[in-house]
């Protein structure tokens, strides 16, 4: 997810220490912070453009719907499910991707970008 310099952004701002991230084009998760800004961070390198389609927050939950053109001109959709402690902070980020094509071109992309920054057993 890419966003502007001044706004904040819908979960990375807001991350515990010891957050978990899961994702399609992941074969486990991410865990902590930092390891979870990276790799947010690599795929929006990733992306060509990116449109946000639906943005809804139900109990302790947000939900983002968003479509995507990779850089290399497949299309993506994505939804983003986003767990918030009472505190606001959030310890938990659920993104699921398709269509399946798209899911592992981007996964191909990230292992490439982020071999040797997170464990190998994390990419497909």
């Amino acid at each position: 997810m890419s966003h502007a310099q001044n706004e904040r952004h819908p979960f990375l701002d807001d991350l515990t220490t010891d957050a978990k991230l899961t994702s399609s084009v992941l074969r486990g998760s991410v865990i902590g912070r930092d390891q979870i800004r990276l790799a947010v961070n690599a795929v929006g390198t990733f992306y060509a453009s990116q449109t946000p389609t639906f943005l809804q927050t139900v109990g302790s939950r947000l939900f983002l719907e968003y479509e995507a053109v990779l850089t290399n001109g497949e299309k993506l959709s994505a939804v983003v499910v986003v767990d918030h402690d009472p505190d606001g902070s959030v310890p938990q980020v659920s993104v699921r991707m398709s269509p399946l094509g798209s899911v592992l071109s981007l996964a191909a992309h990230l292992r490439g970008a982020l071999s040797g920054q997170l464990p190998e057993g994390l990419f497909l």
